[in-house]
């Protein structure tokens, strides 16, 4: 089964608020980008979030300049069905993030439990290249994953564990480190999951 196919069938065959990583409100990923600084009107991108609320979060708080992008077309009519008449005012993409091309410079990337799911080390320099192909100069880049004492697989995937010196190697030395945060993300199933929250810089 390839990555778009497990995607599709993960999201076709269960409700996202009964998948772990469901979070009702992005307390970290909110706090986190109103503390960057990015302005009202600077375009912001979840990459991985076709089922994820921070875009409904982000429009409440006045963010006007969003997109989400996810590899599952099932995730992102759910979080377009969700929003009802102001999913018009979010851009949504259906790709695979490692062979994303941007059309435009971000200001923000935002990313919570999509890059861990990148096991293999081609798949992690393509997102990566994307990642700096897509973001602005002076660009900020927020991602979340399992931490090192977190979970080791997810979805029925291997995932790939970090803390913030090894995100900032995969990133590279062009991104400095401004702020890290832990969090004991409880799942709908009741159960545990430490992530690390990374902020970056780039320079």
């Amino acid at each position: 089964m390839d990555r778009k196919e497990h995607w599709e069938n993960t999201y076709a065959e269960r409700r996202s608020v009964e998948l772990s990583w469901y979070q009702e409100y992005p307390a970290i990923s909110l706090a986190m980008i109103q503390k960057s600084g990015v302005g009202f009107d600077d375009p912001i991108i979840d990459v991985g979030g076709g089922a994820s609320v921070l875009a409904d979060c982000l429009l409440k708080k006045g963010y006007r300049d969003l997109t989400v992008l996810d590899i599952s077309a099932a995730a992102l009519v759910g979080g377009q069905q969700r929003l009802g008449d102001d999913a018009s005012l979010i851009e949504w993409i259906e790709q695979d993030i490692t062979r994303f091309t941007a059309d435009r410079p971000f200001a923000l990337w935002h990313d919570r439990a999509m890059f861990h799911f990148l096991t293999r080390e081609e798949d992690r320099k393509a997102y990566v290249q994307a990642m700096r192909k897509a973001l602005r100069p002076a660009g900020q880049v927020l991602i979340a994953t399992f931490a090192i004492d977190g979970p080791s697989k997810c979805s029925g995937l291997d995932i790939v564990q970090y803390d913030a010196a090894g995100l900032g190697k995969e990133l590279g030395p062009e991104f400095s480190l401004l702020e890290q945060q832990q969090e004991n993300h409880q799942t709908p199933a009741g159960k545990s999951q430490q992530f690390g929250y990374y902020r970056f810089l780039r320079g």
